[in-house]
């Protein structure tokens, strides 16, 4: 088995975690505590989970773990709907981080299938 960083789906993951926390460093300081804490640990949240599920035992448990990780990629897509509807992010950057995250979403599903 390939290490679960070398997967493409880990990779698009991490970056966009990467361009999400430099996004929100502009987002206003009452937003620190909440909206920032959300979607940075929602993003690094995906990563995670497949970290952890691919350090389990079993497969059925690694499975589970990317499950919790499509949940992450749920929950960052009201974040970022909300960021854009408080206008602290563009319609442009908004639309650009749903297709990310849409596609990271179906390669977490292929993901999700791939494991016996």
């Amino acid at each position: 088995m390939k290490y679960i960083e070398d997967l493409d789906v880990f990779q698009k993951a991490h970056k966009l975690t990467i361009d999400l926390y430099k996004t929100t460093d502009s987002f206003p300081k009452e937003e620190k505590y909440g909206l920032v804490s959300q979607i940075r640990r929602a993003s690094s949240s995906i990563n995670s989970n497949l970290m952890e599920g691919s350090h389990r035992k079993t497969q059925g448990e690694y499975k589970q773990f990317v499950g919790i990780a499509r949940g992450s990629v749920g929950e960052l897509k009201y974040h970022i709907l909300l960021a854009k509807d408080l206008d602290y992010i563009s319609e442009e950057k908004y639309l650009e981080f749903k297709e990310r995250i849409n596609q990271i979403s179906k390669m977490l599903a292929g993901l999700m299938r791939s494991i016996k």
